[in-house]
């Protein structure tokens, strides 16, 4: 199941939130910033404990401070220009999250819109891309839920004419 809301992913009292993290997993602006501030410093030591993340990965640690159980980490690409594997990056990201939340046997996974912030990727094709991904990963896993946790009504809005094309 898909859900669609508008809010702070730190307060998803969810199996797992996904942290749209940079690829040295230790913090940084955005929706990896909050989510380090809210976890507390454990989030960083356990973070550190990995030695980064590849683009298109995801990796688990514990939430710490967070409602949430776990924090599954992926870094989303950087957009160029549309023509240098962005694409299949970003989609890497949610069924590489995901799949790391089906081997932990998780539930509830809530995202954040991964790459639209700094990273520049267009909304409207980012959130085509989350829907795709995450609609394929779905139909071979229908007990788990996915949140879709918007910054803004107007991304929400991108999801929701996705959704209704579906």
């Amino acid at each position: 199941m898909i859900e669609l809301s508008v809010g702070d992913i730190t307060q998803m009292r969810v199996d797992a939130i996904v942290n749209a993290a940079n690829s040295s997993l230790l913090g940084g602006g955005g929706v990896d910033g909050a989510i380090h501030r809210a976890a507390g410093p454990e989030l960083l030591n356990e973070c550190r404990a990995l030695k980064g993340c590849a683009t298109g990965q995801a990796k688990l640690t514990q939430a710490y401070r967070l409602p949430a159980r776990y924090v599954i980490h992926t870094v989303g690409p950087v957009y160029r220009d549309g023509h240098a594997g962005e694409a299949e990056l970003l989609a890497s990201c949610y069924q590489n999250s995901l799949q790391l939340a089906a081997d932990h046997h998780l539930k509830s996974v809530a995202f954040p819109s991964i790459s639209c912030g700094v990273y520049g990727y267009p909304a409207e094709q980012a959130c085509a891309i989350a829907v795709d991904s995450v609609t394929r990963f779905l139909a071979s896993h229908p007990n788990m839920t996915v949140d879709f946790v918007c910054f803004s009504e107007a991304m929400r809005s991108h999801y929701q004419h996705v959704l209704h094309t579906i």
